[in-house]
């Protein structure tokens, strides 16, 4: 995700110091943290391991890969009461399974996750400014011109091929070429399946690499178990499953009655489909041609729609998501009467399907179902590869597959 280099470039920008101190890379430090836990010990110490004053208010100290050593992540909670002015960040992979085999600080650390490059951050990284500033957004719509239009859907094509893994665009970046991106995508899911092994020592790691190319391929599709994994048993799925969800690789949006708020209330804990962590790794594993993405006209057609819905889902969750950094969707399953609507979205105390199709306005049954079963929702958004003159039509908002969903 590039959190180590991001960390290091606030570190150097903002901080008269910066102290790093790898757990993985050196593992002796490990020593200075296995004694008591005084953080003015382990700062005492810590200077002389580094070679470098710490001094609070002016260094930056930075933990990187903190989930190696267990009683760093321990100190946490000691540094915060007892030395508040000094500023530290500690940074690591699969901290959830760490966390869950210690008595973690609860209160003491602030949490952020850092999500792959959303496409705005993929047309910053390439020179593309000029677009990002006349981009679209559903709660603030404006006309789109056919050239702009045209611009930005070359761009999205791209971006749906590299994904928002840092170094796959950097490597797309340096090159210009949409090939060099499918060794990154290679070493990436390699890795994961490898950190996963490390770190989950009870895990089926057979059952845990098929789901790492199942998972993906059902993206836009309600889950079954029997369906993701037909040769395990049910339970060794779930926990597996469970494993990809605990470690951000896989993010599963429940479905919601949307009978009120929040939409977390009225979900349900057996009815949903899942997102995979990235659009250009879910892509590469699922083997889709990069031609195709290329190539389409409408690219809510790819890979039956799942591409365009892992997108729009990917760009809710960078931006808090449905509601609480969580996703949802609307699915009605009466007999000889089923609906579904990919998502729904909570903002300022109202809520707002959203559907990810191209098509007319009369063609959005489940859409229309939805909206006349709950006359409180005011309008719905459909996101697709078109543009349109008109973009209301009654409550339903027709706007560009890359408007802003904030």
């Amino acid at each position: 995700m590039g959190k180590t280099y991001t960390v290091k470039e606030f570190g150097k920008n903002s901080f008269p110091s910066l102290i790093v101190v790898d757990f993985e890379r050196n593992r002796a430090v490990h020593s200075i943290f296995e004694k008591d836990l005084d953080p003015l010990k382990m700062i005492q110490e810590l200077e002389i391991f580094v070679g470098q004053k710490i001094t609070p208010g002016k260094t930056l100290l930075f933990f990187d890969e903190i989930q190696a050593c267990e009683r760093a992540l321990m100190m946490l909670r000691y540094i915060y009461e007892e030395i508040p002015e000094l500023h530290v960040v500690a940074a690591g992979s699969l901290l959830e399974f760490a966390m869950s085999s210690i008595s973690f600080p609860v209160g003491r650390v602030t949490f952020e996750w850092m999500r792959p490059m959303t496409f705005r951050e993929f047309l910053l990284a390439s020179g593309k400014e000029m677009l990002i500033k006349k981009l679209p957004s559903v709660f603030e719509p404006k006309t789109i011109s056919g050239i702009l239009h045209h611009s930005v859907m070359e761009e999205l094509r791209r971006y749906l091929i590299v994904g928002g893994m840092p170094e796959a665009v950097k490597r797309y970046l340096d090159s210009s070429s949409l090939t060099t991106v499918k060794k990154v995508h290679d070493d990436i899911v390699n890795s994961y399946i490898e950190s996963l092994a490390k770190y989950s020592t009870r895990a089926n790691i057979e059952s845990l690499e098929h789901l790492m190319k199942s998972v993906p391929s059902s993206v836009g599709s309600q889950i079954k178990y029997t369906h993701l994994d037909p040769d395990r048993r049910i339970e060794v799925t779930k926990a597996s499953l469970n494993i990809l969800e605990k470690a951000l690789l896989v993010h599963l949006i429940h479905s919601t009655n949307v009978s009120g708020l929040p939409l977390g209330a009225n979900a349900s804990s057996k009815v949903f489909k899942a997102l995979f962590l990235d659009i250009g790794l879910m892509q590469h594993i699922c083997g889709i041609d990069p031609l195709e993405t290329i190539n389409s006209s409408d690219l809510t057609s790819v890979y039956k729609g799942a591409m365009a819905e892992q997108f729009v889902g990917q760009e809710l969750l960078a931006s808090g998501g449905s509601e609480n950094l969580k996703l949802y969707y609307w699915n009605r399953m009466k007999k000889g009467s089923t609906a579904e609507v990919d998502f729904v979205i909570s903002r300022g105390g109202k809520l707002y399907p959203v559907e990810v199709k191209s098509g007319a306005a009369g063609k959005m049954r489940s859409m229309h179902q939805l909206l006349s079963e709950y006359d409180e929702i005011e309008k719905g958004f459909v996101l697709s590869s078109d543009i349109y003159e008109k973009q209301a039509f009654g409550k339903l908002i027709f706007m560009p597959l890359y408007s802003a969903l904030k």
